[in-house]
């Protein structure tokens, strides 16, 4: 599921994030099986041109999340890579540092930039690695990821952001701790969540007014496309509208 973008949180943001309700998170396995049973889906047109993609989990999920998604995008054509991230929960930055390096081995590997697919945090930290590599990056989707607000979470998730900062405090391995809030570690990527994108790198941000994780209002970066769906927080790898979407943000960042 998704969460905070940099862990940059604080007091009076829990209980006022107008997100829909929690149980509408219970929609994944619908919109899982109309993906599944979608003509669009099952018969998708192979692109001889499509730009490889590097595909970022959300909060607390790992690579296995985004499965369903990069059997569609090899099928549309495209060399896909995956973060390497087993459980997305380690500071921000450090995170950065390691897909970074997959990143470029990609793109030169491929001979060409690499488009980048982010499910909620993982949409942070792909806009992070676009402003840090335009070179290497032609195009950018972020999917429910609240780049433009990252307090603007439901009380729940907040709580559990929380919890896992306090275990890092504590010196557990892996974790992101609460000096990720304003800290140094964390000062370049929180600068990018807010710099302008770089010029030739198309961003779509997709949202939905339903989510139940995060308020759709801090979804929508005022530097990318914005694009409204119908669909659940953690269901938008396995939403056809999502994958609509991305169908025309891919055909466009070529």
């Amino acid at each position: 599921m998704g969460g905070e973008a940099g862990v940059v949180w604080g007091e009076g943001a829990a209980g006022r994030v107008p997100v829909g309700p929690l149980w509408g998170e219970l929609r994944y396995g619908a919109e899982l099986t109309r993906l599944l049973a979608s003509r669009e889906y099952r018969s998708v047109e192979r692109r001889a041109d499509a730009p490889p993609a590097l595909l970022i989990p959300g909060f607390m999920a790992g690579d296995p999340s985004l499965t369903v998604l990069r059997g569609w995008l090899r099928r549309r054509g495209h060399r896909v890579r995956m973060s390497g991230i087993r459980t997305n929960v380690a500071c921000a930055e450090v995170l950065v540092g390691r897909i970074e390096k997959r990143l470029r081995e990609l793109a030169d590997d491929a001979g060409e930039p690499v488009f980048l697919i982010g499910q909620s945090r993982g949409g942070a930290l792909a806009r992070s690695l676009a402003v840090r590599n335009p070179d290497h990056v032609a195009g950018l989707a972020m999917l429910g990821s609240p780049v433009a607000d990252s307090l603007a979470v439901s009380s729940q998730v907040l709580r559990t952001v929380r919890w896992v900062a306090a275990l890092g405090d504590i010196g557990v391995p892996g974790l992101f701790s609460s000096t990720c809030k304003d800290g140094a570690c964390c000062a370049e990527f929180r600068a990018e969540l807010a710099a302008p994108l770089p010029r030739g790198v198309r961003a779509t941000a997709v949202y939905s007014r339903s989510d139940g994780i995060v308020d759709w209002r801090a979804c929508v970066d005022p530097l990318a496309d914005a694009v409204e769906v119908e669909s659940s927080h953690c269901g938008m790898s396995v939403n056809l509208d999502v994958y609509r979407a991305l169908d025309r943000a891919l055909d466009l960042g070529r």
